[in-house]
């Protein structure tokens, strides 16, 4: 039976519905994506089916007994306190209750007295009274499953992991709905993954909304997409929909074609006079009025950017020169002995987590930071444009109009001279939308000015600091085709793992503390030709690696000119043991602990007695706590091979 019902949904802030009239039901154990252009209103209707927002007509029907949780899109920048603090917020009064226990719980240990063990003790009671107990296994459960250090600071921890908290948050409250909007946004590619094999495994239905391709294709049963106020529903992968909507467009475009044929053969014999005017032909007027009225209620589809890069002349053949880069920060080393040529032409990418130092090694490349050792080169005639990640060129209270271009109302790109309200038009920005101050814009529109920005500037040389968030998918693509046809030379930090695929020609990875290795090709080929020590998934991911890419020899050795440069050293007999029976060890408690999350992911793992369940997990932590241990160790020897002991 469905979970909730959508029903003849109409809603309009405007001129033109965001919603028209819309039909949508959702099945038990499905993962529905939405799909759509910016502006579509997908957000708002993920708001109409959480029940935030009340249609203007229409029916909306949630069975009785289903809960629909949500987790936040953007993490917000007020809230404090510590993990559990935010994660009992989930559960209301009894979360506050719980809350209080695990507060009064620690106080004691620390600070005995009669009064805490009176306040302790009534709070038990009050738990007890509402059944709160089995509410705090599944908060203890889900913090473990989460990986998440319940007594730390919410407003100090990562952006990625204040995610992982907010998704506790949504879980915590057990829904049979649970809703995301753009889950992926500023998040690194490892989190990323953790996030798509966690959403796979639980045992709720999902809607969605993202643009990440990749994370598309891993995690929805089914697409529907919302265009021009209509839903239409695609029961396939992401790539069989690209395709079915593709023929879908073409057959759209050649009916509208006949129907225009038609419309302005009629206009002409409407233009006659006389003959129109006959009674006879009363009804072909009658026809005529209507065809007028089916064109002027026609919806075209949202224009195309036409995006274009200002080029200058070309750069000399080597563009960057990097001799045993060095730099590190207190007791957090960031590059170690990079050597590598980076020539006029290559499109590079940067990975690697949050924080691992990926835009401070584009400071050390600008010439913003000075390295400890070593040098960079950079080469002749060159011409820099800079897309910052963080939107700090963007002034908040001037208009989009005066935010190209400091004092010109022209642009001129590669010889053709343009308006500014026309070059900002390719970028999809209407007149009276150019008029407006930039705060008012969404995030999707913010990224569009600012490439507006930096392709307007001439340039050989692309600094692209994550580039492609909040961008729909068309836009993506455009923008992926501009850069793959850019003669001059691109730097790249994106987590899009299927923009870096289709985009770069090698790639910088932070596959280490301090350790950055260049490969050929994107994100894709890296997984392929990383040595096997800096390729476990488990730890990278949180996730198992498949077994056909583990059994897959490396395609090549990492090619920076730091692996031929060092000398290994010789271990000891018992060190060299252990060094080779680390991998195997490795796979055997990723192994157990993927059992051991199997069984407490069954729906009758919490109905065993309260002794069987607490020393499940008991054995979990044990098992991590060997894991983390055992990782440590491997990085150790792993150091002293490779001669940096």
């Amino acid at each position: 039976m469905a979970l909730l019902f959508l029903r003849d949904i109409s809603l309009s802030f405007g001129a033109a519905p965001l919603l028209d009239k819309v039909s949508f039901q959702l099945e038990p154990q499905e993962r529905v994506c939405i799909v759509g252009r910016n502006g579509e209103g997908k957000s708002t209707l993920l708001k109409v089916i959480e029940g935030l927002i009340q249609a203007d007509g229409g029916t909306r029907i949630v069975q009785d007994g289903v809960k629909i949780a949500k987790l936040q899109q953007e993490v917000p920048h007020d809230t404090m306190g510590s993990v559990f603090h935010v994660i009992a917020q989930g559960m209301g009064n009894i979360g506050e209750l719980l809350e209080q226990f695990h507060e009064l719980s620690v106080e004691l240990e620390q600070n005995y007295t009669e009064e805490v063990l009176e306040n302790f003790t009534k709070t038990q009671q009050a738990i007890e009274s509402q059944n709160g107990w089995e509410l705090k296994q599944r908060v203890d459960t889900i913090i473990s499953k989460l990986g998440l250090p319940e007594d730390s600071e919410f407003s100090k921890l990562s952006g990625g992991m204040k995610r992982r908290v907010l998704l506790a948050q949504a879980l915590v409250q057990n829904p049979d709905v649970l809703l995301l909007d753009e889950p992926t946004n500023h998040l690194d590619i490892p989190s990323i993954q953790w996030l798509e094999g966690f959403l796979k495994n639980i045992r709720c239905s999902l809607i969605f909304i993202t643009h990440d391709r990749a994370f598309l294709q891993a995690l929805a049963t089914r697409i529907i997409e919302l265009d021009r106020g209509n839903l239409s529903n695609w029961q396939c992968d992401y790539h069989t929909y690209l395709e079915r909507k593709a023929d879908t467009l073409e057959a759209e475009a050649k009916q509208n074609a006949l129907f225009d044929k038609k419309l302005a053969q009629e206009e002409t014999w409407i233009r006659q006079g006389i003959k129109a005017r006959r009674t006879r032909n009363e009804g072909r007027v009658r026809a005529l009025e209507k065809l007028r009225e089916t064109h002027k209620a026609r919806r075209s589809q949202q224009g195309t950017a036409n995006l274009q890069v200002n080029r200058s002349d070309a750069s000399g053949k080597q563009v960057f020169d990097i001799e045993n880069l060095t730099f590190n920060y207190p007791n957090k080393p960031i590059v170690t002995d990079l050597s590598t040529l980076i020539i006029r032409g290559d499109k590079v990418g940067i990975i690697g987590e949050n924080g691992c130092g990926k835009s401070t090694l584009l400071a050390l490349l600008l010439g913003k930071l000075q390295p400890d050792s070593g040098t960079v080169k950079l080469g002749t005639n060159i011409d820099i444009a800079y897309f910052d990640q963080h939107r700090a060129q963007l002034d908040e209270n001037k208009p989009v109009v005066e935010s190209v271009l400091e004092e010109s109302d022209h642009v001129e790109i590669n010889g053709q001279r343009k308006h500014i309200m026309s070059y900002l038009s390719d970028f999809l920005f209407l007149p009276e939308r150019a008029r407006q101050p930039v705060k008012s814009l969404s995030g999707g529109e913010r990224n569009r000015l600012l490439l507006a920005r930096v392709f307007a500037k001439p340039s050989n040389l692309l600094i692209l600091d994550e580039p492609t968030n909040d961008l729909d998918v068309e836009t993506l693509e455009l923008l992926e085709e501009l850069l793959m046809n850019y003669k001059g030379t691109v730097l790249i930090v994106s987590h899009d793992r299927a923009f870096l695929n289709n985009v770069c020609t090698s790639s910088l990875v932070f596959d280490a503390p301090g350790v950055v290795n260049e490969y050929v090709g994107g994100y894709d080929d890296w997984l392929r030709q990383r040595p096997a020590h800096y390729g476990d998934a488990a730890k990278i991911t949180g996730t198992r690696q498949p077994e056909a890419e583990k059994a897959s020899p490396a395609i090549e050795a990492p090619i920076t000119k730091t692996a031929a440069t060092k000398k290994p050293k010789k271990l000891s007999y018992n060190d060299q043991r252990e060094y080779d029976a680390l991998p195997e060890l490795l796979e055997t408690l990723e192994a157990e602990l993927e059992a051991i999350n199997e069984q407490m992911a069954q729906p009758d793992f919490y109905q065993q007695g309260e002794e069987k369940v607490q020393a499940t997990l008991q054995r979990l932590n044990d098992k991590e706590t060997e894991l983390e241990a055992a990782f440590e160790r491997w990085e150790i020897l792993e150091t002293m091979v490779m001669g940096d002991a």
